[in-house]
């Protein structure tokens, strides 16, 4: 069992939300995550579920714990970055 802080309402309601009308597939994923870890499904059920390791599992409840909803989206900076293209002549 996963021990986190619980999910009032109307943040469960949110989470609904994100997870159906979120363009971004990781942030649905980790809102899906949070609505069936706080039904009690276990730790490696979930692991199977979502195809994640164990601190995957924890840095997602980390986040979740310190930033909320913000916690979902992925930091700026992450993923490669834009690439220059040396094709531009200056004349």
């Amino acid at each position: 069992m996963i021990f986190f802080r619980e999910i009032n309402p109307l943040s469960l309601k949110l989470l609904e939300r994100i997870y159906r009308q979120s363009r971004y597939h990781q942030v649905r994923q980790r809102a899906h995550f949070l609505m069936l870890a706080c039904q009690g499904i276990e730790l490696e059920k979930l692991m199977t579920i979502f195809n994640v390791s164990y601190k995957t599992i924890y840095n997602w409840i980390n986040r979740w714990e310190s930033e909320g909803m913000v916690g979902l989206y992925n930091k700026p900076g992450r993923g490669q970055g834009g690439r220059i293209m040396s094709t531009s002549k200056v004349y």
